[in-house]
């Protein structure tokens, strides 16, 4: 089920943080913030349910191929919308095992991560994250193997 994040376990979650800045905070002022609160989970989780994850930012774009919208729009979350995208597997924390959901929340109860946390809430007018289940995940197929697939697939 899961090659494309290593590590990430069948009962693991993914937590993503959509964050939305406020009006005249720049997305370099996200970065640094974001970054330090980034490093002091993979310092003080990686041994406590933390896999990995990454930062993202709303480019605009609308896929209308992809969408039910049916025709491009503005996005006025453009460069102000962010996705803090986090990998959790459960954990044993202080001689208890938890699932991971639970090793998430621990986390961030440390006095480590609250600080960094509150720092990046300022720059926005609404954060909200909620945990996903991994149903699938796969990496590209290499340029061969993509040939072999198409053929595999007509010849079926």
């Amino acid at each position: 089920m899961n090659n494309f994040i290593p590590g990430l376990s069948s009962d693991g979650i993914i937590t993503i943080n959509r964050v939305i800045l406020k009006d005249g905070i720049t997305v370099d002022d996200l970065e640094e913030k974001v970054a330090f609160l980034c490093e002091s989970v993979k310092t003080n989780h990686s041994d406590t349910g933390f896999v990995g994850g990454f930062v993202c930012l709303n480019s605009g774009e609308i896929s209308n191929e992809g969408s039910t919208v049916g025709q491009a729009i503005k996005d006025e979350n453009t460069d102000k919308e962010a996705l803090i995208v986090t990998f959790w597997n459960p954990a044993e924390i202080d001689g208890e095992k938890v699932d991971a959901f639970k090793a998430h929340e621990i986390s961030h109860q440390q006095e480590t991560f609250q600080p960094l946390f509150k720092e990046v809430l300022e720059l926005a007018e609404s954060a909200n994250e909620p945990s996903y289940k991994l149903l699938w995940s796969g990496a590209a197929y290499s340029p061969e193997d993509a040939i072999k697939a198409r053929e595999a697939k007509k010849n079926n």
